[in-house]
């Protein structure tokens, strides 16, 4: 079958169920990164490519933690055992046999016993898929607007192997594509040394609901809808959540016809008066970026001070890890019930903490993913499916079943809307799982990149943050999971405030726009059946700004009356002003 008929979806299904099988297999991981690059998630196949390197690695280490299993799958691999004895595989095996015995005539080794013979055809496959897993990583990396991450690779293989032309012509197309954007930004610009930490490091990826992601719940069944009210009631009881129709956010202006798509929403049973607080949650779902910040472990708020004895008497520590502080009790015991057992003792606490201002928010997504990874461990369930994601909506752009079979998205023409870098996404959270003591090989099914994609697509637009009083640099972060259900609106008719618990209240007055000479603030308040309207960005800022906060948070530009309002009144004014004579 030729690469362009192949059914790459359906490889991909197939390379899983085998990795679940045999997760030490660096070969299947290897063959799953070509499948997902085909499918045009470079993202993934930079994943399982780096996956793979990671076990060629552990075959040549022998105090590796994996090198026995590693090596036993690469030599189940040579004997035909997990996976498919298609021409591919017949070819790369004899291809195997016939380099290594050329090898060792060359080398005038007679003599030589079959687990010799064995032993060297184990290394010639660590080289080949060690140079491939170079090359792809390098590849989709860049793909992925990673330029910095594919030049290392770049470098890292041409380093063992220096005639490579992949890696050369892939470096050479790096640096052209650097070099152009350089005389884009300043044309008139002397050409300067190359300095690779000028090249950039983050990049996108797709952000979209997995054809194979199985933990996605229907959330407007009447069984969800029960669920989710019943955890509303206890903290929101003039409120429920319903089935709402909203605006498929687009990529800019120029769609005439905007789709429109069901969601969920949070609604008022009754009246709220203006100033009533409506919504009162707490979540174990927060972050920190800041190293012995006075904070409390579990809900993120801060710890009393000597000026509040009384308060202060109430905090208590990890009796295993005392560094590690809770407000009280109570927070104590939620935490090792939810997420404290995986992380205590492990020394995770730096990670992530004290990082570069233009590195602190990304550095609170990856914290977010920690916590999570944390809870799914202690808890022992697969992170989708901890209550606290589990019916949150990523802002998927829906799929396009069209490019899932065939070999056309390796153009990678689709859109991406969700952050992604190479620590983020890939490194990070190996780190993380690794220094909590889960087998990063033996978990795939809990822990592959797809679903830790899926986790920071669910988080990226629906967690709040605070600021620091000091810089001004987010610091504390949280994910709210019934506060993230209320839409998101640039004239809200709700206000809310984070310290220690999310509270909302109805406005006093709503946001002033219109009609020039008809701009009034409308009264505040929600009335029964109105749609509770939150807020994600700054309210205070300019269309366009709240626009571009919506495309990286979101998706897709703010749809909402307001934003349309000011886009249509903005558009009028030019146009009138284009029309004057000069």
């Amino acid at each position: 079958m030729s690469m362009a008929s192949k059914d790459w979806l359906s490889e991909r299904h197939s390379l899983t169920e085998l990795l679940y099988a045999s997760p030490y297999d660096l070969v299947l991981y290897f063959q799953r990164s070509i499948a997902y690059e085909h499918l045009g998630f470079p993202d993934l196949a930079a994943g399982d490519a780096y996956r793979s390197l990671l076990l060629t690695d552990e075959v040549q280490e022998e105090s590796g933690e994996y090198h026995e299993e590693a090596k036993d799958a690469l030599r189940a691999y040579l004997e035909g055992q997990n996976h498919s004895t298609d021409g591919c595989y017949e070819e790369e095996t004899n291809l195997v046999t016939r380099t290594v015995k050329l090898k060792i005539r060359e080398d005038g080794e007679v003599g030589h016993e079959e687990e010799d013979l064995e032993d060297h055809k184990l290394q010639f496959l660590v080289r080949r898929y060690s140079l491939q897993c170079h090359q792809i990583l390098a590849r989709c990396l860049a793909k992925t607007g990673c330029q910095k991450s594919a030049f290392d690779f770049c470098t890292r293989g041409l380093a063992v192997f220096p005639a490579d032309k992949v890696l050369l012509r892939e470096r050479d197309h790096i640096l052209e594509v650097h070099r152009s954007l350089q005389k884009r930004e300043a044309p008139n610009l002397d050409a300067k040394p190359f300095d690779p930490k000028d090249l950039s490091d983050q990049g996108s990826a797709r952000r979209e609901l997995y054809p194979w992601n199985n933990h996605e719940p229907d959330r407007f069944s009447d069984d969800s809808l029960r669920s989710l009210n019943a955890e509303l009631s206890a903290i929101a009881p003039k409120c429920e959540v319903r089935a709402t129709e909203l605006p498929l956010l687009p990529e800019d202006d120029s769609t005439k016809h905007t789709p429109i798509i069901k969601q969920l929403g949070i609604f008022a049973k009754e009246k709220i008066a203006p100033g009533e607080t409506l919504l009162c949650e707490t979540s174990l779902l927060t972050a920190n970026n800041r190293l012995h910040e006075s904070l409390c472990d579990a809900c993120s708020s801060s710890l009393p001070t000597l000026a509040d004895p009384a308060a202060l008497v109430k905090v208590v520590s990890c009796p295993d890890c005392d560094d590690i502080l809770f407000c009280n009790d109570s927070c104590l015991d939620q935490a090792l019930a939810s997420y404290h057992s995986a992380v205590c003792g492990k020394d995770v606490d730096a990670i992530g903490k004290d990082t570069a201002p233009h590195e602190a928010a990304n550095a609170l997504y990856l914290l977010l993913l920690a916590r999570t990874l944390a809870m799914a461990e202690t808890q022992s369930v697969h992170p989708l499916e901890l209550k606290e994601v589990k019916f949150i909506w990523g802002d998927f752009v829906p799929t396009d079943s069209s490019y899932l079979h065939s070999a056309s998205a390796t153009d990678f023409t689709t859109s991406r809307h969700l952050p992604f870098s190479l620590s983020g996404n890939i490194l990070g959270p190996i780190h993380l799982l690794e220094k909590m003591d889960v087998n990063i090989f033996h978990e795939l099914e809990r822990y592959d990149t797809w679903v830790l994609n899926t986790l920071y697509a669910k988080f990226r637009g629906t967690a709040s943050a605070r600021l620091s009083l000091r810089d001004g640099r987010p610091e504390v972060s949280a994910v709210h999971p019934m506060w993230c259900l209320a839409n998101h609106s640039c004239d809200p008719n709700v206000a809310w405030e984070w310290g220690g618990e999310m509270r909302f209240w109805a406005r006093d007055c709503r946001v002033a726009w219109g009609d020039v000479g008809g701009k009034e603030q409308r009264a505040g308040g929600i009335k029964e059946g109105e749609e509770v309207l939150n807020h994600y960005c700054d309210i205070n800022l300019g269309v366009k700004n709240r626009r571009d906060w919506a495309i990286g948070a979101l998706g897709g530009i703010c749809m909402c009356s307001r934003c349309v309002w000011e886009v249509e009144y903005s558009n009028r004014l030019n146009t009138v002003a284009a029309s004057r004579p000069d």
